[in-house]
């Protein structure tokens, strides 16, 4: 019974020891291999690392189709080409195109007609020589006239003919077959789906052009790390220098693999990274509260828990943490801690060999 209650008292005192400090002297920590350091005061908690793909914002993205049926008669731009807003890309021969403008010239001749017709009856319903209903179904005809010829010439415009083109149109009446498709974006060429000599047929698709100014990522994040997450949480992406800021937290879950999805603006143009590339990203998180950055080596464990050795006269105060990232080598970590204190960045195992008291001062 005395062996056991003595044996209870040193394990007592072993614990309040372990509390507290680890009494070295310096030249036998110094023997032991225990380097110091200053803590280095961090401000952002890395808080996990994700899969994610470049992406181009859906409404910078436009595909250029054929707005009629033909022949293409020959492509201007081949994939990765930079294009101005404007710019001709397709050369398109469709029959469609010589009705398209038949009939618009048509209407210009009707509404031409009509507009006689207007001007003459209403000089004489003024005069009083025309009845007022007369009068009326002469407006009636000219507004339909006029309708008729403008829905025409926005068919022309659907087609890809230019203001310029269908002005010259109305004035030489020459039709033409050959259907000019433009750019309508600066951009660049991300593909091609059809080639030169090829019959398509209408709303056909031949090229995606895309404004690569702004990027996005796509990030697959584990549905059970969701809620540590926040809009505006930094991103950086593997590798790189560039960071991107996380601008949407999605609203469901993959059922195939238990992800959410989760999307980042990449701050300015890049030229390391492309569209449409697969890419691994570390998620940051800015603290509200002091942190700090130390090695890994400068951590001791013990039943679960994390602690550092901080210098003080006797020795080394032995200080609890909390370990909230990892980055590499280093840990940011948090605690009752200040900028001020030394702490043991090297020779923590000799330390809590000796704080647990399976080492020696001697």
């Amino acid at each position: 019974m005395k062996i056991f209650m003595l044996l209870c008292f040193i394990l007592l005192c072993s614990v309040a020891h372990a509390e507290n400090n680890v009494k070295i002297t310096e030249e036998h920590y110094k023997n032991l291999g225990v380097t110091l350091g200053k803590l280095e005061a961090a401000t952002q908690i890395p808080l996990l690392t994700a899969p994610a793909k470049v992406v181009v914002p859906p409404e910078q993205e436009y595909v250029i189709s054929a707005s009629q049926a033909g022949l293409i008669t020959k492509l201007n731009a081949a994939i990765g080409d930079k294009v101005k807003k404007g710019e001709l890309l397709v050369e398109l021969n469709s029959p469609d195109l010589l009705s398209m403008q038949r009939l618009y010239l048509k209407a210009l001749s009707e509404l031409q007609q009509g507009s006689f017709l207007y001007q003459r009856d209403k000089k004489l319903v003024q005069d009083g020589v025309i009845a007022e209903r007369r009068w009326q179904e002469t407006q009636g005809q000219y507004n339909a006239f006029l309708s008729e010829a403008d829905e025409h010439k926005q068919l022309l415009q659907s087609a890809g003919m230019t203001n310029g083109e269908i002005a010259q149109l109305s004035k030489t009446h020459q039709l033409a077959s050959q259907l000019h498709l433009r750019a309508p974006i600066t951009g660049i060429v991300m593909e091609r789906m059809a080639v030169a000599g090829e019959r398509v047929d209408s709303l056909a698709p031949i090229y995606r052009v895309a404004n690569l100014d702004e990027l996005w990522l796509e990030i697959n994040i584990p549905q059970e790390r969701v809620g540590s997450l926040k809009i505006g949480d930094q991103v950086q992406i593997e590798n790189t220098d560039i960071h991107a800021k996380i601008s949407l937290l999605g609203q469901s879950v993959n059922p195939e693999n238990q992800t959410v999805l989760a999307r980042a603006i990449i701050e300015g143009k890049q030229s390391a990274i492309r569209a449409g590339q697969r890419i691994n990203i570390q998620i940051i998180q800015t603290s509200q509260t002091p942190i700090f950055k130390v090695p890994n080596a400068a951590i001791a464990q013990n039943e679960g828990k994390s602690f550092v050795f901080v210098r003080n006269p006797e020795g080394f105060a032995v200080m609890p943490i909390n370990v909230i990232g990892k980055q590499g080598e280093e840990s940011i970590i948090s605690g009752e801690l200040s900028a001020d204190d030394d702490i043991a960045i090297q020779g923590a195992v000799a330390l809590k060999a000796n704080w647990l008291g399976l080492g020696s001062e001697e």
